[in-house]
């Protein structure tokens, strides 16, 4: 399309030279006025050609291209004319014969599409689901029929080379150290893991997925890093787009993105609202052991939940150009929600023999309520040299998260009544400051800078009311403050066929984890230095391979740090631990990259080592639940862990009307460390966790068009089994299915999708803790859900062919060099 608009621009000017310098100096000049719009919507038409031919002079030729409000000027001489207005995908008007003597204004003249050109731009400028590149891939979320009504947990659970469990943790190659960024910022939600089921699918524009991150970014993540990007409008005039659907279970859902631009401003809002049921359940069935290991008891224990949740998201923003190279873009976002979840336990006792004893039901009636407003704004500045440019950057946000739950405890056994009562409050602020500064230098290299500083406080006040008595014991005020700040550089150049980035990182941590409660105060403190490097060769034009290492760090945060976090189980509970150390990550890639004409194939063998990573181990408390032990999980730092990977990733259209996308990734992990715990008869028990083990896992994604254009998806997952240090995890299969069809001249779409076709998704594990406990659970978070959606769009067309961006207009981070 650019192409198309410089050579109209170039011949347009070259025949207007040619037609004046072949003008007698006696004839008049005049100048020829007139403004071109859409028929449909009236909008304005930019880079419209207008072309005047001499009727009885056919090589005395005038042209000229409307500007961004469709106005057109042409100087030329005064006769008689054809006049052609034309622009790509409409079908031309031409007024013949049209006698010109004077200063003339043409009026408003409407051009109509082309239906056959129309679809035939569509289908050229469609994008394929996924785009890689060579250190990165992009997911384009408009073209996946899987994620209508959906959130970004589920965008991101249908991404090569990512997963999402079924509590909603994210993985990057079976890596769960992960960070996640949204519109190039750390999130700055309490719980990241609800965040992303709040957030509509349809808000999101695209999600980046980098692997092995350079200098540039936040040295958070020893997995990599997946930016999420937003929705933010981009064509001229007025727009939008608008969604409404309903699901079973009930997932009623409405969302809009609206956008208005002119020359000096462009104003957009995306708004979403859901009000959802996401009913689960689980199973653990538990064999506890003497010290033998002879069989002393059994628990088998089901759990029923139902979440009810209500949540609105809605963002307005607005892009300031304040001239040709300098814009300010300021957005404000708010995000609520309203929960309830009704989580019923259901434990049946037996003794040794497997004799029935007893029933206990323990129901947790929770209540939560969320709210997180953020102010962010970007100036960016662009010189005149291509790729010149500074960005400054600065957010704002607040965030407050309430929990109340009680808990009944009754037993078929007992007459008494038990009641819980638990608090769980929780307040965060953040603070974010950002500049970026690009200077390319000379041909083929690039010098950058920046500095980022990221502040952040967050207060959870936890309590517990057991039958009407405070249990100081369950009771605590956590602080946590994290002060981050980073300094930045990073060279890249290009040597013939071979590219080089060379960037390092120094990040100043200053964390407190403070126990108000039990005046325990921590202070952490650390300086650190994370190198980067890359270095690419191209082959050709279509095939290219790159090798790169960075450092990487996990910070605990949250739920892992804080020793107070529930009781819906009574024993079977999770404690934090506030003294856990961060987590440092070696990572190295190899990658290569070759296109051809239907096929792309990216493969990448990659190798991490990371120092004091966090392990979650299960042990006894010592104490007893009418005969149970109180089984403990708890993160703690365990030695050093290693991962050796393979992927492979493959993009194929064998026909106009089939494509496909398919990912595979095995990895090899081990652990070197060892746990020790003073039991409840004051012995030391060392747990061995050397070990070793293999996974892997594939998903392979197929879009067909049926007759009468309809579109049909498929998505199968496998996650394999995986040892783990007290068990295993096994194989899990899952389907996802997805239809859509275009109505109402492609301005409306009505999609059907079905997410867990088998109902199949689940997490299943052994555990075995000698002398303790043998249990085999099983945990379905969602059960499987069927969504109908119906979006429709005013002048944007379904697949919107972009028109030249304003000089002012931030843009998207670069590619790595030589991609």
């Amino acid at each position: 399309m650019k192409k198309i608009k410089i050579i109209s621009t170039l011949l347009l000017f070259c025949y207007s030279l040619l037609s004046f310098s072949q003008q007698r100096p006696e004839r008049a000049k005049i100048t020829i006025t007139g403004n071109v719009i859409e028929k449909t919507s009236k909008l304005p038409l930019e880079y419209a050609t207008v072309t005047l031919k001499n009727t009885k002079n056919p090589k005395q030729i005038f042209g000229g291209i409307t500007d961004n409000k469709g106005n057109f000027t042409v100087d030329g001489a005064a006769g008689e004319f054809d006049i052609i207005i034309e622009f790509i995908s409409f079908k031309p008007t031409e007024l013949k014969g049209k006698k010109l003597t004077e200063n003339t204004n043409l009026g408003t003249i409407a051009l109509e599409e082309d239906a056959t050109q129309l679809n035939e731009v569509v289908v050229r400028a469609e994008k394929t689901t996924v785009e890689i590149k060579l250190d990165k891939k992009v997911y384009n979320v408009g073209n996946d029929l899987m994620v209508k009504g959906g959130t970004v947990s589920d965008v991101l659970d249908n991404i090569p080379s990512v997963s999402v469990d079924v509590e909603g943790n994210v993985s990057l190659r079976g890596n769960e150290n992960v960070r996640i960024l949204i519109d190039g910022r750390p999130s700055n939600a309490i719980n990241i893991t609800e965040a992303l089921r709040l957030i509509p699918a349809d808000a999101i524009e695209k999600v980046e997925v980098i692997t092995n991150p350079s200098a540039r970014y936040d040295a958070e993540g020893g997995g990599g890093l997946l930016n999420i990007i937003l929705k933010k409008g981009k064509n001229r005039g007025i727009n939008g787009t608008f969604i409404g659907g309903i699901g079973d279970p009930k997932n009623n859902n409405l969302s809009g993105t609206l956008n208005y631009k002119e020359k000096e401003f462009n104003l957009f809002s995306t708004q979403g609202y859901s009000n959802r049921n996401n009913p689960g359940n689980s199973i653990t069935n538990s064999r506890y052991l003497n010290d033998d290991n002879t069989t002393r008891n059994y628990l088998f224990e089901t759990r029923e939940n139902d979440r009810f949740n209500e949540s609105y998201n809605g963002n307005f923003g607005f892009d300031w150009f304040l001239n040709e190279s300098l814009t300010w873009t300021n957005i404000v976002n708010y995000r609520r929600s309203t929960g309830d979840n009704i989580d019923n336990v259901l434990q049946n006792y037996y003794d040794a023999n497997r004799v029935f004893d007893y029933t206990r039901n323990r129901i947790n009636y929770e209540d939560s309520k969320s709210n997180n407003v953020e102010f962010s704004t970007n100036f960016t500045k662009k010189f005149k040299k291509e790729g010149h440019k500074l960005t400054i950057d600065g957010s704002f946000s607040s965030n407050s998260d309430k929990n109340l739950a009680l808990i009944s405890d009754t037993a078929t056994n007992t007459s008494i009544v038990g009641l819980d009562e638990t608090t769980n409050n929780q307040e965060q602020s953040r603070n974010l400051f950002q500049l970026d500064y690009v200077h390319p230098i000379g041909k083929g290299s690039q010098f950058e800078f920046g500095y980022k500083g990221d502040f952040s406080k967050n207060i959870s006040d936890f309590s517990v009311i057991n039958d009407g008595i405070p249990a100081p014991q369950f009771t605590n005020i956590l602080e946590y403050k994290e002060y981050v700040s980073a300094l930045y550089t990073s060279y890249g150049f290009k040597v013939n066929k071979f590219s080089f980035l060379f960037g390092a990182r120094w990040e100043d941590s200053n964390i407190h984890v403070n126990q108000l409660a039990t005046a325990d105060f921590n202070n952490k403190k650390y300086d650190n230095f994370f190198p980067s490097a890359f270095l690419t060769y191209e082959f050709g034009e279509q095939t290219s391979a790159s090798i790169s290492y960075s450092r990487r760090i996990q910070r605990p945060r949250g739920r892992f740090l804080n020793p107070f976090n529930g009781l819906s189980s009574n024993v079977n509970i999770f404690i934090g631990n506030p003294d856990l150390d961060p987590a440092f990550t070696d990572a190295i890639d190899l990658g290569y990259i070759k296109r051809w004409n239907k096929l792309t194939l990216n493969t990448s063998l990659y190798g991490n080592k990371t120092s004091d990573s966090f392990q979650f181990v299960r042990r006894p408390n010592g104490e007893l639940q009418n005969d149970i032990p109180v089984i403990i999980t708890s993160p703690i730092n365990l030695a050093t862990q290693y991962r050796v990977g393979f992927e492979f990733t493959l993009n194929y259209s064998p026909y106009k009307w089939w494509k496909l996308n398919s990912n595979f990734n095995f990895f090899y992990n081990e652990t070197d460390g060892e746990f020790s715990y003073t039991d409840i008869n004051d012995n030391l028990v060392i747990q061995d966790f050397d070990f070793s083990a293999t996974s892997w896992f594939t998903r392979l994604t197929s879009k067909i068009t049926l007759p009468y254009k309809i579109d049909w998806q498929t998505n199968a997952t496998y996650n394999g089994a995986q040892k783990q240090a007290q068990g295993k995890s096994l194989g899990v299969f899952s389907m996802n299915l997805g239809f859509s069809k275009d109505i109402l001249k492609d301005k409306g779409t009505v999609s059907l999708n079905v997410s867990d076709v088998f109902n199949s998704r689940k997490r299943i594990s052994e555990t075995f803790l000698p002398g303790d406990v043998d249990s085999y659970s099983e945990m379905q978070w969602r059960v499987r859900q069927i969504n109908f959606s119906f979006t429709y769009r005013f002048n944007v067309q379904k697949n919107e062919k972009e028109r030249k961006p304003r000089g002012g207009q931030q843009e998207e981070g670069g590619d790595f060099p030589g991609t």
